[in-house]
């Protein structure tokens, strides 16, 4: 099944337009679209929250960094700060997306 994001307004593919999809696409009502969409989203974060790490085959991996504590500077004064401990999310694209990615630009 291939799903179309030809009638996208923006760049930018949103929570809304995902749910939209589902509902012109596969037919499912706007509720449970939006609920899909939703329950989705929750999951994939909820697991992050939690410190795993999430693979999504064909698409890459987001996984959890822990960031030590270090110095920083204030661009602005030059004063020196402390920058504290924090967790990040980052983000590996598969080498399936990346070789999709590429195959679009030789189109170009």
């Amino acid at each position: 099944m291939q799903i179309s994001v030809d009638s996208l307004e923006t760049a930018a593919v949103t929570k809304a337009h995902l749910a939209d999809m589902l509902f012109d696409q596969l037919g499912l009502n706007k509720r449970e679209s939006k609920d899909m969409v939703d329950a989705f989203f929750d999951l994939v974060s909820a697991q992050l929250v939690d410190g795993t790490d999430v693979k999504i085959s064909g698409f890459g991996n987001f996984q959890i960094r822990t960031k030590a504590p270090r110095p920083g500077r204030n661009p602005r004064t030059g004063e020196a700060i402390a920058i504290d401990a924090r967790r990040v999310v980052t983000f590996h694209a598969s080498h399936k997306l990346k070789d999709q990615i590429q195959a679009e630009l030789q189109k170009s």
